[in-house]
């Protein structure tokens, strides 16, 4: 299990600050959006603006490989200002 931060638009649109997700170890950061949007659907109308940060680096959606351990920490950080 990963602990997923929401932060700005993405707390409001999930209802939560934070909770517990298991997912695979090994993924690739779009699989991560992909398996927390599976449980958060309405976070897909951010897809194309937010930035992850795992344990507490930015990470751009895309092929990039995560080696995530139990406890890690991934930020859904959205953009902050508004259109």
């Amino acid at each position: 299990c990963v602990t997923v931060l929401y932060f700005a638009r993405s707390a409001e649109l999930v209802g939560l600050r934070s909770e517990s997700v298991s997912v695979p170890q090994r993924i690739t950061s779009l699989q991560l959006w992909e398996e927390i949007v599976k449980i958060h659907p309405r976070l897909a109308v951010i897809r194309d603006q937010v930035v992850f940060a795992v344990r507490q680096e930015y990470v751009l959606l895309g092929d990039q490989l995560l080696v995530l351990q139990t406890g890690d920490e991934v930020a859904i950080i959205p953009p902050i200002s508004g259109g």
